[in-house]
């Protein structure tokens, strides 16, 4: 999902209820608040003494009072909740009311259903979406919420979909009544002393934050893991972080260089989480950040040699039932009359789309990845080499980090509009499910059609911008690829030159995000600067050099960071890094506009009471802040690459303080790492909040993190008021902060391929 820009959000999952993808995890409460009267029951027939009557049930549901419980028939092979409902309408609720939801229920096999509080027509928006997991113990359930709308004829539904098998669901003591209090969501930030959880490198920067009442400096400890006092000191006092609204101070123990692991710093009686100090931290971290792509590949069975047991899966929407599979896709109705092959390449978030806007930024920051190592002195390529990451690929003769990109960048291709059909070289924007799913849903399960959406110039430029790339580094490979990709870039930006201005629809967005995008003038300076470095044409020097956008360094590097929607800095970091034909002069123009970006990001992180070099506006926390912060890391990173300034490399380990838990909710944001690590984000099959038969997250998956419009249902409800950096929450159903993304772990594989190059962190590599 998209990050950064302060720009509007591609307009994600607004429907809910039956239509819905996301819910909220309803809070178990051990009752109604003391002296808390509760209003009228609203629920008629609620023991089932009445038998049926009240109740209804979809078609495939064989439904009757047993023992006194409404039980249910539910077929096998269900893909969604919403596919077997039984509920009851004509239920009145008033804003603001806050009601008590009760019930008890069993199943005859483990399953997730969705209680549901809801309109009873389209667009069956949720007043109440909780997911709750039913077994045989019959234990009473209880959800608490508040209704943001009077709705007189409201609606209870019961979804019971979604399962393989067969099973019987009985529900008893149905019961929904108003007059109670609602929960205070207070988020659990473990210790006020807030550290990197991984760990600092021996010579780098080591910075902390403690959230203290304290306005003088306090005492702090840094002592080993055998207890013994390692070195101490005083707080800086920084008053009020407007990020947190937290009273905070800051310590630094950079002089420390003893490596060794189990360190903990002590500030009065508050202790910290425990980390290490050493050489090399990160390489762990970019492996598991680059095998994230090859666990969320389409079309392909996912190796248990390669990734364990836990994480095999079968291939997704290769045409085996129930999947429609991506090797003979219709568009949608009236955009096209042929059929393409689209089967392959990276799925891109918690649902199971394919997005060429997003997989193109991914695809470039991957390829980025590798291409640093060929003009990077010290930069560690044997460790994206042939037969050192988790791909089937290995040992074909091409770098491992290559082979992943290729995966990618077959779709990105084959998603163009074909030759002698109208638009032609053009990209589709997309292909994705006709309507939205459930959670969870393992790709393989996925019943739903696929489609293709209409050609789009943003798509188009996207797929010109890493075409080109993709030309000069498989060039060494693979001539006959490289040569497909070039062709494949160049076509691509004829079509755009063709068609400037052909944009997403905003309201796009049933089954899939819209990805909509009004300005692509970043688009056209990337995709110009990648194929001038890849062929020195003079026409697309000169589109570089003539863009609006050139010299404008917020344009080209926004301070909210780069990103989908503003991909001109991929295209700027190319020219400053990337041998070409530019001159001199030029050269120093674009690297001048980078070290003033980097300069700014760098500034932001010393003002910032947790290190963060990130500023937005006003503290306004997009969506996907975190990659916000990792791509502006990167912006940072190669900064340092180029000038060797330590005051960049430093900027970028304080990010990584900020990502791994010295953050204002103490938490890491990515799975694997840290004592206090995110793992419920937001996925279809790495679901095991829902299904403990399923895994958590893949270690070195990285949360979307605080954002401030808070769009799903579990954020509205639990953090209505939040701190901008403190507006997340580690749910599988808040999609708005803690989903997972392609785009989000191409910047994070990036810097952790950076750190671990850095070694012991010395200035100068």
């Amino acid at each position: 999902m998209p990050p950064q820009r302060g720009r509007p959000h591609r307009g994600r999952r607004r429907l809910l209820g039956a239509v819905a993808v996301a819910g909220l995890l309803g809070t178990v409460l051990s009752g109604p608040a003391a002296g808390a009267e509760p209003g009228p029951e609203l629920v008629s027939n609620g023991d089932f003494s009445g038998g049926t009557t009240g109740w209804w049930f979809t078609e495939n549901l064989p439904a009757a009072v047993t023992d006194g419980r409404l039980c249910a028939e539910v077929p096998a092979g269900t893909a969604n909740p919403w596919d077997a409902i039984l509920g009851q309408n004509d239920i009145p609720l008033t804003a603001g009311e806050a009601y008590t939801l009760r019930y008890t229920a069993t199943a005859t096999a483990p399953v997730t259903i969705r209680a549901n509080v809801q309109m009873a027509t389209d667009p069956y928006t949720a007043e109440l979406n909780a997911a709750d997991r039913i077994d045989a113990t019959g234990e009473e359930i209880e959800h608490v919420f508040t209704a943001n709308a009077d709705n007189p004829k409201a609606q209870l539904a019961f979804q019971i979909g979604g399962s393989a098998q067969a099973y019987t669901f009985c529900v008893d003591d149905v019961s929904l009544t108003g007059g109670a209090e609602p929960p205070v969501y207070e988020p659990d930030t473990g210790s006020p002393v807030r550290v990197n959880q991984v760990g600092y490198l021996t010579h780098g920067v080591k910075s902390g934050t403690v959230v203290t009442d304290a306005t003088s400096p306090l005492t702090w400890t840094l002592k080993d893991a055998g207890g013994t006092t390692r070195a101490t000191g005083r707080t800086v006092p920084k008053g009020t972080d407007p990020t947190s609204r937290q009273n905070v101070h800051t310590f630094d123990f950079s002089k420390v260089t003893r490596a060794s692991d189990g360190y903990t710093v002590t500030v009065g009686e508050d202790t910290g989480e425990p980390f290490s100090i050493g050489d090399s931290l990160y390489d762990g971290l970019r492996s598991d950040a680059l095998a994230y792509f090859y666990h969320n590949r389409s079309g392909i069975e996912i190796d248990a040699d390669l990734v364990g047991e836990e994480y095999a899966r079968p291939a997704g929407h290769i045409g085996v039932a129930p999947n429609q599979g991506d090797t003979d896709v219709p568009c949608q109705e009236g955009v096209c009359d042929y059929r393409l092959d689209v089967s392959g390449g990276w799925y891109d978030a918690g649902d199971h789309g394919k997005y060429v806007v997003n997989g193109g930024i991914s695809a470039a920051q991957v390829m980025a990845n590798y291409e640093r190592t060929l003009h990077v002195e010290k930069a560690k390529g044997e460790k994206l080499g042939d037969g050192k990451l988790r791909v089937p690929e290995r040992g074909n003769g091409v770098p491992d980090i290559l082979d992943e990109a290729r995966w990618q960048l077959d779709f990105l291709m084959k998603m163009q509009v074909p030759a002698g059909e109208k638009l032609a070289g053009m990209a589709h924007h997309k292909i994705h499910d006709r309507q939205w799913t459930g959670l969870p849903l393992l790709p393989s399960d996925d019943p739903q059609p696929r489609e293709l959406h209409p050609p789009t110039t943003a798509a188009t430029l996207n797929l010109a911008a890493t075409g080109a790339q993709c030309a000069r580094l498989f060039e060494p490979y693979d001539e006959k690829f490289a040569a497909r990709c070039l062709e494949a870039a160049e076509t691509a930006w004829e079509a755009a030159q063709a068609h400037p201005d052909i944009l997403a629809d905003p309201d796009d967005g049933v089954g899939g995000g819209t990805y909509a995008d009004d300005d692509v003038r970043d688009e056209f300076y990337w995709a110009a600067a990648e194929l001038f470095v890849t062929t020195g044409k003079a026409a697309y020097h000169d589109a570089v050099f003539d863009s609006p956008i050139h010299g404008d360094t917020d344009a080209v590097f926004p301070r909210g960071g780069v990103g989908w929607l503003a991909t001109g800095g991929l295209g700027a970091l190319t020219l400053a890094t990337v041998p070409s034909d530019i001159s001199e002069s030029e050269l120093a123009e674009v690297r001048a506009m980078l070290t003033e970006a980097a300069d700014g990001y760098a500034a932001d992180s010393r003002k910032s009471a947790y290190g963060v070099p990130y500023a937005p506006e006003g503290n306004n926390y997009v969506w996907g802040s975190n990659s916000s912060v990792l791509n502006n890391m990167i912006v940072l990173g190669t900064a340092h690459d180029l000038t060797g300034k330590a005051v960049y490399r430093d900027a970028v380990l304080r990010g990584m303080e900020y990502l791994l838990g010295r953050n204002p909710l103490n938490q890491s944001y990515v799975t694997g790492y840290g004592e206090r690590d995110s793992h419920n984000q937001h996925h279809r099959f790495w679901a095991n909040q829902l299904d403990p038969s399923l895994p958590n997250p893949a270690p070195g998956s990285v949360a979307g993190g605080p954002n401030v419009g808070i769009e799903d249902p579990v954020a509205q409800d639990k953090l209505k008021g939040c701190a901008p950096a403190m507006c997340y929450i580690d749910d599988i159903e808040s999609w708005a902060t803690n989903e997972i993304t392609i785009n989000w772990n191409a910047p994070l594989a990036w810097v952790a391929s950076y750190l671990d190059d850095l070694g012991s962190g010395l200035t100068k590599y």
